[in-house]
Parts: structure tokens; sequence; C-alpha cells
């Protein structure tokens, strides 16, 4: 009798990635010719390179490639990055708390309850925000249709 053993191998699959790339995310350049000068990605984003420099000392971007001249060199995913921080700033986060986001990112997959804790307590904050603005509006809408209704009022165009 001949003992044989069977190895696998189809190819594992990959690990969940934690990509920041919203969906329809279109780069300026396809994976593999995708460096981009500081200026280039200031354009793109619309962050001063000031600030994207910042970013970098202060522990909120992850380490920039650089060139042989020293010169920065981001990628695609940089920019996906720069994309996902932008929003969180738009959720009022503030900047400590996007470097102890970005902090637990460069710590890998056993932040990933944490880093899930601080979304959702975000998305929470958001939604109390937009039930504010909501309810905002519905009182704007009441004043403007009293104001259009009231004795004086020019006529309606």
């Amino acid at each position: 009798m001949v003992d044989m053993t069977v190895i696998d191998s189809s190819p594992a699959p990959p690990p969940p990635v934690d990509a920041c790339v919203s969906a329809g995310t279109v780069h300026p350049r396809p994976d593999g010719a995708d460096h981009y000068t500081i200026g280039e990605v200031a354009a793109h984003t619309g962050l001063k390179a000031h600030t994207l420099r910042w970013y970098e000392q202060i522990g909120m971007m992850p380490q920039v490639e650089r060139s042989h001249t020293g010169q920065r060199r981001f990628r695609n995913r940089d920019l996906d990055w720069l994309a996902f921080v932008t929003k969180l700033r738009l959720t009022g986060m503030s900047v400590a708390d996007m470097v102890r986001f970005a902090e637990l990112v460069h710590g890998g997959e056993a932040t990933y309850g944490e880093r899930r804790e601080i979304l959702r307590q975000s998305r929470q904050e958001v939604a109390a925000r937009i039930a504010e603005l909501q309810d905002t509006l519905t009182v704007l809408d009441a004043k403007i249709d009293f104001y259009a209704d009231a004795p004086g009022a020019p006529e309606r165009a």
C-alpha cells in the first residue's frame, strides 16, 4: 500500500482588507502607476501641502514612501486614507481621536473591536446631529410658510 499525502494547493482566501475606499472611487492613476507628489495630492484632495505634512508628522498618515531624493511619493492607498480621514473630520471627530484611530489601524487586526467602537460612537453622534438639523429644517419651513402667507408679504412669483 502506498501512502499519499494530498496537499491543497488552492490559494488561501485573502484576509479581510480594512480598505478606506468608498464605493465607486476612481483614482487618477491605476495601481502600479500611482506615484503622486505632494502637490498632486493637494490638488486631488483639496488639502494644503502643509496639512499633508502635518498629518504625517502627527501620525495621522501612514508612513508615506519617499523617492531616492527624499520626496514624498503618495500612492492610491494614501488617497483612500485621506478621503477617509476627511470623512472623519466631517463627523466632527477631533484630530486627537483621528490620530488615535490611525494608531489603532497600525496596530493591526487586534484593534478591530476598538476601531469599530470608535466608528459606532461617531455614527451615533452624526445621526443625532442629523436629527437636530432635520428638526431645524422643519422649524425653518414653518417660518417660511408663515411669512409667505402673512398679510403684507409680497406676492409669490
